[in-house]
């Protein structure tokens, strides 16, 4: 696949069309507080919450609040939410084995499709990838809607469980399934990758060094060390290009993708909770910010061994292979680095990760007693994406090549991913404690596994629970003992490495790479890439740190 390089009239056009659609939701979001809507959200899930830690109803809950003119209005929305959902306090039987075809159709379209000449272009374009995921989309609704008989499990705006009807098609069901998978999950997911991707699309690393085995390592290392601190998407999107410009007189540049996605888009991402999704659920459910820079030995080993595998790499067998003249043309063209448009867009992406960090519902504000309304944070999120459009370089973007394809690509096949994949998730959620998994080891892998099939952050999730659900003997943090949640934790952003759908930012990449003229491995042929690099290395993780 070819990505054509967009024009200035082509970048502005795209910018105004995001402006006016950031502006209408907006405008809609905040039409929506005058009525009381997001407040009325919100308090619904810390009452939830309240209720989850075991404390009583009482004027204390509400003086979080500081929205008095809907508080009326909220308790007794609270109570109506209350009184639907008090006759059951469980799920009922998950959904069987074979509600989750959907799900395995979505995964062998991705995989195979692209294989098949006379289907791989009309599979390029991101209409035909909706249609295939919306179609196994609405198949696993029609599930819900017509056989699916038992309560299921509500996450959005707060934990409850709903019944089925008495008779007749379960439209109360259907919806909730459909809440789960695009409000509690989908939307936070996608607005955090498209923030920052469009803001570090808005920031130019300019120059073109030598593309050595050893300026490739460090710039693999740079990004991975980024990741962290940046969240593996802002790390990815800020370095792909520049590592493309840097190998663009280079024919063998696939492992030098390859190993950018193992590195920069997973394994650099484990040391805080805004380096990768997963952890920041952890952090949500009451891991301590700095938890996870306890991992850092376990980083580093990864880290510096996929490093070093890859100098070796591309040192004695990639680098050698180019023609000489390649190299002395690449030799030749260095020009110096030169950063721009990080003005602007650096103070844009620490908002991203104070939003994201601060503006959770379910937390008060550091500081106040103030809850932040429901989808308030992906509200800002956006209008610090509005102000990198408007204020921010078009030059820059067009030099970047600039464009939406990759982020739609991801989030029409994303919405496909969190529908269809319900069913398994509840599966899991109810048989996940009697698996056998009780050490460290067994947590880490199963994670891993599932977690590269599986979007990682709910996988995560669903294993914390489990998790918490077991009996400990050693140090506990929120609930789980300490060695599992590092199993779980490190299976689960290590191996999302595993896949292009593992994480996010996987298939972002693949598609820039791919859009600047790269032929990325097929699915299969990236599972030998990482099967052969990625299982001896997390082996090794293993048998060092896990008991």
């Amino acid at each position: 696949m070819h990505e054509t390089t967009p024009s200035t009239n082509t970048v502005r056009h795209s910018s105004r069309v995001t402006l006016i659609g950031i502006s209408a939701l907006a405008a809609l979001y905040f039409a929506s507080a005058f009525l009381g809507i997001p407040q009325r959200g919100r308090d619904l899930l810390v009452a939830a919450n309240a209720d989850h830690d075991n404390h009583a109803a009482s004027p204390e809950v509400h003086s979080h609040m500081d929205d008095s003119t809907h508080a009326n209005d909220s308790d007794s929305h609270a109570e109506e939410h209350t009184s639907d959902h008090t006759e059951l306090t469980h799920p009922g039987t998950p959904p069987p084995a074979w509600a989750v075809t959907p799900f395995v159709l979505l995964l062998g379209a991705i995989a195979v499709l692209p294989l098949i000449p006379s289907l791989a272009h009309w599979w390029e374009k991101n209409s035909s990838k909706l249609c295939v995921a919306g179609i196994l989309g609405l198949a696993t609704l029609a599930y819900y809607l017509l056989i699916h008989g038992t309560a299921v499990e509500q996450h959005f705006p707060a934990h409850a469980v709903v019944a089925p009807p008495a008779h007749g098609l379960s439209w109360a069901i259907t919806r909730t399934v459909l809440g789960n998978a695009l409000f509690a999950e989908y939307v936070p997911f996608i607005t955090l990758l498209f923030a920052l991707y469009a803001i570090t699309g808005g920031v130019r690393i300019e120059g073109d060094m030598q593309a050595t085995p050893t300026v490739n390592t460090i710039l693999l290392a740079i990004g991975s060390l980024m990741a962290s601190f940046i969240g593996t998407t802002g790390a990815a999107m800020l370095l792909v290009r520049p590592l493309l410009e840097t190998n663009h007189e280079r024919k063998y540049v696939v492992h030098t993708l390859v190993f950018f996605i193992f590195l920069v888009c997973n394994c650099g991402g484990c040391l805080l909770p805004i380096g990768d999704p997963p952890l920041f659920l952890g952090y949500l459910q009451g891991v301590p910010f700095l938890w996870t820079f306890t991992l850092w030995q376990e980083w580093l080993v990864v880290n510096i061994t996929l490093l070093a595998i890859y100098w070796v790499w591309d040192w004695f067998f990639a680098y050698p292979s180019e023609r000489l003249v390649d190299r002395i043309y690449d030799k030749a063209t260095v020009r110096p680095l030169r950063i721009t448009g990080l003005l602007l867009n650096l103070p844009l992406m620490a908002g991203v990760i104070f939003a994201v960090a601060l503006l959770d519902p379910s937390k008060a504000l550091p500081g106040t007693a103030w809850h932040p309304w429901i989808f308030l944070r992906e509200i800002v999120l956006l209008g610090l994406v509005g102000c990198s459009l408007w204020f921010g370089s078009t030059a820059i973007r067009v030099k970047n090549g600039f464009s939406y394809f990759a982020i739609i690509e991801v989030a029409v096949l994303f919405v496909g991913i969190f529908i269809c994949m319900q069913p398994a998730l509840a599966i899991l959620n109810e048989h996940g404690a009697s698996l056998g998994i009780r050490s460290p080891t067994a947590f880490f892998w199963t994670t891993g596994a599932l977690s590269s099939v599986l979007d990682n952050a709910p996988t995560y999730l669903v294993f914390f629970k489990t998790a918490q659900s077991l009996p400990a003997t050693g140090e506990l943090v929120a609930g789980v003992e300490a060695g599992r949640l590092t199993g779980i934790s490190l299976g689960a952003v290590f191996l999302g490495a595993m896949t292009y759908i593992g994480n996010g930012p996987n298939f972002m990449v693949k598609a820039i790479a791919e859009g600047a003229g790269v032929r990325m491995p097929s699915f299969f042929g990236y599972l030998l890439y990482s099967g052969c690099v990625l299982i001896p290395v997390f082996v090794l993780v293993d048998y060092i740190f896990l008991p």
